[in-house]
């Protein structure tokens, strides 16, 4: 299997770091979480711009192409650079529908998903009952157990959660007050599951990408702060710290590529426990390393530290991800 990427991958990865890089993202999370999603949403524009949602629609509807790796290439910048909104599940949204195979249902939502012009939210069976972002998102999709996939939009009142940068909301029940009936029957639930598993892998690599933010902004904080006459960096204890957080995300990367290759229900739970893991091991670390300050508002490491613990949960706990992991090795009972 080949890990090393192409000159155009690691070329359109930088792009959206250097992009990322002087959008003044912390500014666009904490307007997002005041309930102002306009400076999240030019953000987005712009992320449009450089094709990343496209690479989640088929090019029969504007997009790129279905590029797992590719698209996983980027939400590793996102996560990094903490940016706001349903990315994963606007990703996911349109997996869902390409996946349908409803040439009129693609033709209605997918060029305006793969061009960044609307996005989305979505909820599957199975998933967390709460729709991440409801109230800022084009589209609030709903895919419930009995096999129905419905859309609403409009706004919706958040409840409270760890990260104030993700509003959640109860989508609508089913009935007539639950929104348009999309589609119903095996069909979606086949599309709902592949929706699922990217929306899980597109989560690992945001993981990795947080974990990535956290473990830097702490080995400058680490080279700057002194203690006893000497930067704390210098110190055996917190160079071991470090260390182990490195080498914690460097084992996840390879599985988040390996998934992203070979998107298999147990490949994609594979990277999603070990980046999520990681991740929140990193945010261990510098909540300890950086001491009080660490957590405080005015301090943009908090942005990433409260997204670690969500992101580490959502589509797939920890739990979740061990016993898809185990049913993948375990051979089926003849």
């Amino acid at each position: 299997m080949r890990f090393l990427l192409t000159d155009e991958q690691s070329d359109f990865a930088r792009t959206l770091r250097s992009l990322l890089g002087s959008a003044q993202v912390p500014a666009a999370v904490r307007a997002w979480a005041d309930g102002d999603a306009a400076p999240g949403r030019a953000l987005w524009s712009r992320l449009a711009g450089t094709g990343l949602f496209a690479l989640a629609v088929p090019e029969a509807y504007e997009g790129a192409g279905l590029l797992p790796l590719e698209l996983s290439l980027g939400f590793v910048e996102l996560g990094r650079a903490g940016v706001p909104g349903p990315v994963v599940e606007s990703a996911a949204a349109s997996v869902l529908l390409a996946e349908l195979a409803d040439e009129a249902l693609a033709k209605r939502f997918l060029p305006g998903l793969a061009q960044g012009e609307t996005s989305a939210t979505l909820t599957l069976p199975d998933g967390s009952p709460y729709a991440l972002d409801a109230d800022a998102a084009t589209y609030c999709f709903t895919v419930s157990g009995a096999g129905e996939l419905r859309w609403r939009g409009g706004p919706r009142e958040p409840v409270r959660s760890t990260d104030p940068a993700r509003r959640l909301s109860l989508p609508p029940a089913g009935g007539d007050d639950g929104g348009e009936l999309l589609a119903a029957g095996p069909a979606v639930t086949r599309a709902a599951e592949a929706a699922g598993r990217w929306a899980r892998l597109l989560t690992a690599a945001q993981c990795l990408g947080v974990g990535e933010a956290l473990l830097a902004r702490t080995v400058e904080y680490a080279k700057q702060r002194t203690q006893f006459g000497t930067p704390i960096g210098g110190f055996q204890a917190v160079k071991h710290r470090l260390a182990d957080t490195l080498l914690d995300l460097e084992f996840a990367r390879p599985l988040v590529w390996a998934a992203a290759l070979s998107p298999g229900p147990g490949e994609v739970a594979a990277a999603k426990l070990a980046a999520g893991e990681a991740s929140y091991r990193a945010a261990m670390t510098a909540l300890q390393l950086h001491g009080a300050v660490g957590y405080t508002e005015e301090l943009d490491l908090s942005l990433w530290l409260r997204k670690a613990r969500p992101l580490r949960d959502a589509w797939g706990t920890p739990s979740a991800c061990r016993a898809e992991v185990l049913r993948s090795l375990t051979p089926p009972r003849r």
